[in-house]
């Protein structure tokens, strides 16, 4: 029987150390502290899930209220230290579904990455999950050790930046820390590229500022002293992850962020310590509609492709959440 403690995110990240669990960023205690200042989200707590005296995951949870609802999310989580299997997983899902319905009243759903399908979850009401993700291993951390291990043409791409393009590399962050300002007119002008809406620069900025730099840093390529493309990148113990990034129309044939990649690959490496470093999502069969991400994330590591869990809804109150599905359904059709 799995049993579901309430734990601190003291607690958590402790138990992860001596667990030797490098914990996703999204489960750290900086995390928390930068969602707690975004508008309708609070921290709910954390959990250790246990089967006979041993912790088996982990987990920290956000409170999200939105259209008169809420909802837990736990962005990476159940953190798992023990190998994972389909029957464990539904297992452990079920006592922290019944864990949440007991503790409290109002939460309709739990929004956290689940490698199987039992029954206890549906697909996500929104977001866009993936289950598939590219992993630059960066060991040696050099950049032929990173070019050796691109597929041919990732190292051609990368080859012809280092080459032609006059762009200079450097990790940013203190400039942003100061102002993200020049950083997100390249990010507006990515958004009417690629059709979407950005969020505020204010978001960035906090981001960068909470996290602080030993979890979060800038990197940016420059031409003629302008910026053309940037990448925020978070750290968490050996793992680092291109959470956002951005570049201009104009110098995309120049390859200038594949030259930026190859520089973050080797700086992060070399002077921050991480042995991977994780492009965040690709398009599959799962997610169809993040296909085109692939053609320039999967040539940056020959065998780098990974599957993990997607984001699902594990349903707490079946029927309020059989209501917003429905109310889903008439809004895809209008």
């Amino acid at each position: 029987m799995i049993q579901v403690n309430k734990i601190s995110i003291s607690e958590l990240e402790q138990k992860a150390a001596c667990l030797g669990v490098n914990l996703p960023i999204e489960q750290t205690s900086a995390w928390a502290d930068y969602q707690a200042t975004i508008p309708g989200r609070s921290a709910w707590g954390c959990v250790e899930l246990v089967r006979d005296g041993a912790t088996i995951a982990l987990l920290s949870l956000f409170d999200y209220e939105t259209h008169g609802y809420h909802y837990l999310r736990s962005a990476h989580g159940p953190v798992w230290c023990v190998e994972r299997d389909d029957a464990l997983e539904a297992e452990a899902l079920e006592a922290l579904a019944a864990y949440i319905r007991k503790t409290d009243k109002k939460v309709v759903f739990c929004r956290l990455a689940v490698a199987s399908e039992p029954a206890s979850v549906e697909p996500v009401l929104s977001t866009r999950p993936y289950n598939q993700t590219v992993v630059i291993d960066l060991a040696g951390g050099t950049e032929e050790d990173i070019l050796s291990r691109m597929k041919p043409r990732g190292r051609r791409d990368v080859r012809k930046a280092l080459r032609e393009s006059p762009a200079v590399c450097a990790d940013e962050t203190e400039l942003a820390l100061q102002s993200f300002e020049e950083h997100y007119d390249v990010m507006r002008e990515t958004g009417e590229r690629d059709g979407f809406v950005p969020a505020p620069c204010s978001d960035y900025e906090d981001m960068i500022r909470i996290l602080g730099p030993e979890h979060c840093r800038v990197y940016a390529g420059r031409i003629d002293g302008r910026v053309v493309t940037w990448s925020i990148v978070t750290i968490s113990g050996t793992r680092a992850v291109r959470y956002y990034g951005a570049s201009l129309s104009e110098t995309m044939r120049q390859h200038v962020t594949d030259k930026l990649v190859l520089f973050e690959c080797v700086d992060l490496f070399q002077n921050k310590g991480c042995a991977d470093y994780d492009m965040m999502g690709i398009g599959s069969d799962f997610a169809p509609e993040l296909m085109g991400l692939n053609e320039f994330k999967t040539k940056f590591a020959k065998n780098g492709v990974v599957d993990v869990a997607p984001d699902r809804d594990l349903v707490v109150k079946k029927t309020f959440y059989r209501a917003l599905c429905a109310a889903k359904k008439l809004r895809d059709r209008s």
